[in-house]
């Protein structure tokens, strides 16, 4: 039997505004998203009976049943896909869960990429999408895994062209359950952030093909939403923040997603690793990966 593998790219975001809170409940976000160069690793092998096994120096922190969010999104294109090839998935993890990098969403869109390899489906597929809205809504922006403005609940996707950047992520191994971070927004349904619109109005991306230097300065002018509420939570992402604004050549640390991984930005790859290698040796509990972004 042939073994069919994708990788799983953690997803970053660059920056993160929340516009407001829909009335039925979900929020409207505007996102700069890049990749990493770190990732799970997910195999299928087709045929077999719909199974998860999990290995790899995280598996102990991702489960392997039906709230596996691998089976949840194999199920739900099953239900839009009639005689969908399944078969046993092996997922070896890498990725820190409850993260704010997507970890377990870019599992979700790896295992749609290996179904629709499995069944013959165009990578266009229109509901591979539908099944991926359906299950997460990080899922979307993680089946290309390209760089990207994320706009609406996750399911408005713009392509960008960014150069390649140096970075340092770090998480302290807390989990953050990203309910709870929007919560500490404390936004009802159907309210709006005032002046969000406003300042939106103003922006203006770097051109393709604009430098480093150009994309470093427009990301620096960019916030986290989500970073103060996150604070409450696991204070500790203070700490790690503290800790990458201290390296030598940083340009910009934040927080990613809901937390608790923050990123930093270097100007050269050099600079990344000596930083990525110092808080390595500084805090030897946190997951520390140098690398980057594109």
């Amino acid at each position: 039997m042939t073994l069919l593998t994708e990788t799983a790219r953690a997803k970053v975001n660059l920056t993160l505004r929340v516009l407001g809170r829909r009335p039925d409940g979900y929020h409207d976000l505007d996102s700069i998203v890049a990749f990493a160069d770190c990732a799970d690793r997910l195999t299928l092998e087709p045929g077999a009976e719909l199974s998860l096994v999990t290995t790899g120096p995280r598996a102990g922190e991702c489960g392997e049943g039906e709230d596996n969010l691998v089976i949840r999104v194999t199920r739900a294109l099953g239900a839009r896909v009639e005689g969908l090839g399944t078969g046993r998935f092996i997922l070896d993890k890498h990725l820190p869960v409850a993260a704010g990098i997507g970890g377990g969403s870019a599992d979700a869109a790896a295992a749609l990429r290996l179904l629709a390899r499995a069944n013959g489906m165009a990578a266009d597929d229109a509901r591979l999408m539908d099944a991926a809205k359906a299950t997460g809504s990080d899922i979307p922006v993680c089946i290309a895994s390209h760089a990207c403005v994320m706009g609406g609940v996750g399911e408005d996707l713009t392509p960008l062209s960014i150069p390649v950047l140096p970075c340092v992520m770090v998480n302290p191994r807390v989990a953050v359950p990203t309910k709870d971070v929007f919560a500490g927004l404390h936004l009802l349904a159907g309210e709006l952030r005032v002046g969000v619109a406003e300042v939106l109005e103003a922006i203006t991306l770097p051109k393709p093909g604009a430098s480093q230097e150009e994309w470093v300065l427009q990301l620096i002018g960019g916030t986290n939403d989500l970073e103060a509420p996150a604070l409450k939570i696991q204070p500790v992402i203070g700490e790690v923040l503290a800790t990458l604004r201290d390296t030598e050549g940083v340009r910009l640390a934040r927080m990613s997603g809901s937390g608790a991984t923050c990123f930093a930005i270097y100007d050269t790859p050099a600079q990344a690793k000596a930083a990525g290698d110092s808080i390595a040796r500084l805090q030897p509990g946190w997951w520390v990966h140098a690398g980057t972004l594109s």
